[in-house]
Order: C-alpha cells, then sequence, then structure tokens
C-alpha cells in the first residue's frame, strides 16, 4: 500500500488553470462591484430631454441650468408636449402660464420613479428662481402595483437569467462545443422552446398572478420569449468559442454591464455617461425598456428595442452555428 504524501492532494488542486479560473471569478466580482456601485453611487440628473411651452429666451434658461440636468425642446401647446412624452421624444415638459404665476410640470414615472422625482426637483428649484408657483402632474404614473416602475426591470432580469443558465446547464451537461451544426441545431430548438414557455411564465406572474403590469399579457409574453431565446443563443455561442469561460463572458455582459445601465432602479438619464451610452444596447436596458413603452406608452419607440433584442439573439444563432462549423472541420482533420 502507498501512502499518500501530505499535502499532495492540495498541491494537485492547484493547478495553473485553477488559480486562473479563480482569478478569472475575482475579476468578474471585482467588476461588479465596479459597474454597480459606479452607476449608482451619485445619481445626478444629467440632459433630461423635455418639451417647453414658453417663450424662447425662458426655454434657453432652462435648457442652460447649472449642471446641465436638462435638454429643452419648444413646442407650440400642451397638446404637442404631451405627445411628445407619449412617443418617447422627451421625458417631461414645463409649460409656462404667460398669464399668471403658476406653472406645471409634466412627469411619467412610468418611465422610472427616479426621474420624475429628479425632474420635480429641477421644477421646482427653477420656479422658487422666478418666485413662481409649480404645479407637477404626472402624465403616464407608474401602475399602483408597480412600485417605481421597477417591475418591468425586474421582470427583465428574471427572463435573462434563466436564459443564460438553461446555456450553461446545456453546456455542463452536453459539452460547451457542440461537434456539428445539427447539434447546435438542437441546442437553439430546445432554446426556443424554454423560451416561449419562459416568457409565457413571466407574463402569468406579473399580469393575472401579482397584476403589476395588468393588460399587456400577449406582447409581454413575447417580448420575454425573444429576450431568453437572445440571451441564451448568445450564452451559447460564447461557450462554443470559448467553453466554461464564455459563461463568465455572458454574465460580465448581461449582468455586470447590463443591469446597472439598464434604467432600472435609476433611469438613463441619472447615470455616468458610460453607462448611460450602452444601456440601450444591451438586452436588459432594450427589454426594459420595452415593457415599460408597452404598458405606459401604448407601445410607442418600440422598434429600436426590438431591433436590439432581435439582433442579439440573430448574432447567438449565426455564432453558434460558425462555432460548431469550426469544431466539425477541426476534427475532419485530426488524423484517423
Amino acid at each position: 500500500m502507498h501512502n499518500a504524501t501530505p499535502g499532495a492532494g492540495a498541491r494537485g488542486a492547484l493547478t495553473p488553470g485553477t488559480l486562473a479560473l479563480v482569478l478569472g471569478v475575482l475579476l468578474v466580482q471585482l467588476s461588479f462591484l465596479l459597474s454597480y456601485i459606479g452607476s449608482f453611487h451619485a445619481p445626478d440628473p444629467q440632459g433630461i430631454p423635455i418639451a417647453a411651452v414658453a417663450p424662447q429666451k425662458a426655454a434657453d434658461r432652462l435648457d442652460r441650468l447649472p449642471g446641465d440636468p436638462l435638454s429643452v425642446t419648444v413646442v407650440e401647446d400642451e397638446h404637442t408636449a404631451r405627445e411628445r412624452i407619449r412617443e418617447r421624444k422627451a421625458e417631461g415638459a414645463y409649460l409656462m402660464n404667460p398669464r399668471g404665476s403658476r406653472d406645471t410640470l409634466l412627469v411619467a414615472s412610468g418611465a422610472g420613479g427616479p426621474q420624475a422625482q429628479a425632474l420635480r426637483k429641477v421644477g421646482e428649484r427653477v420656479a422658487a428662481d422666478q418666485g413662481r408657483q409649480l404645479k407637477v402632474v404626472d402624465v403616464a404614473p407608474s401602475g399602483e402595483q408597480d412600485h417605481e416602475s421597477l417591475t418591468g426591470f425586474y421582470l427583465i432580469v428574471g427572463w435573462l437569467v434563466g436564459g443564460y443558465l438553461l446555456a450553461s446547464l446545456m453546456g455542463v451537461l452536453a459539452g460547451t462545443r457542440p461537434a456539428r451544426p445539427g447539434l447546435a441545431g438542437l441546442r437553439l430548438a430546445g432554446a426556443a422552446g424554454y423560451a416561449v414557455l419562459s416568457g409565457l411564465g413571466g407574463a402569468i406572474i406579473v399580469d393575472p398572478v401579482l397584476h403589476a403590469l395588468p393588460g399587456h399579457f400577449v406582447a409581454l409574453w413575447w417580448v420575454g420569449a425573444l429576450l431568453v431565446f437572445g440571451t441564451a443563443a448568445c450564452t451559447l455561442a460564447l461557450e462554443a468559442f470559448l467553453g466554461m469561460v464564455g459563461i463568465g463572458v455572458a454574465v460580465l455582459i448581461f449582468v455586470v454591464l447590463g443591469n446597472p445601465s439598464a434604467g432600472g432602479a435609476f433611469q438613463q438619464h441619472l447615470i455616468p455617461s458610460f453607462w448611460r451610452a450602452i444601456g440601450d444596447w444591451i438586452p436588459t436596458g432594450a427589454g426594459t425598456t420595452a415593457v415599460r413603452n408597452i404598458v405606459y406608452f401604448s407601445g410607442n419607440a418600440l422598434g429600436t428595442p426590438l431591433l436590439v433584442l432581435g439582433g442579439w439573439a440573430l448574432a447567438g444563432v449565426v455564432l453558434l452555428l460558425v462555432g460548431s462549423l469550426r469544431r466539425r472541420e477541426r476534427g475532419l482533420t485530426l488524423p484517423l
């Protein structure tokens, strides 16, 4: 009988590959902290687009406030201002009363509670500086069961988690690199079926079960299905090229970068410029915008979010098939 050398098992576990994985986990963790704290630690309104029914000189003063919290477009009347909010061309509107001292500020908390609150603070400061009063009207309020319009964001996060967890499970159980396009196609078919069920389940939870986002069941179902399928397909593609490391890259994209920039807890114009620039182009942000536009803005301005979600899904499908072709070609060139 051979006696095991003390510490041999521990030394065997500390291989360069293991140390690299531990380092990778540490980097993901630190990236998570940097991304979340960096984007959320000091929310500050920056260039919030609003419509203004006011003389040009007064609108220019709004546009040049210290810190540039607003980006102002002058419009003809209140109806036009409301339409710009409904069509997602503006986040609010300032209506100056030429025959009195009480102005009106239109906000839309359905687009995000913190942003509406930031607009209110800016508007109240402007009115106070001019010796005027301000009436605040919420023209697209978040639902009674949707505090601060956060439900859509958490719905998207839940769908995303399901997508990349499914792809991760496939990689663990069947290998990260399908050997031929047919096997890749089977994984995509499985992901599509799962996505339909996942989208359906999420829509059931937020509509008939919790009544958080009622009245948009079918639209939410298919947005969820597209999101879950795209997330799963992209994660599968990353696995095909990078192996298990691809799962970590998916987490970096969809969670570390995607969640803080999505406009969930703090909206796009309240976070630093880096996260503001990437948010609309990551499925987390595109999905959150799509859900809010469906629920609170009559489905307006859905084109770009849906194109982003569809683009990620298409990229995942193509790259996974390409990755499986590369694996097949390598297999054919191996010596017998």
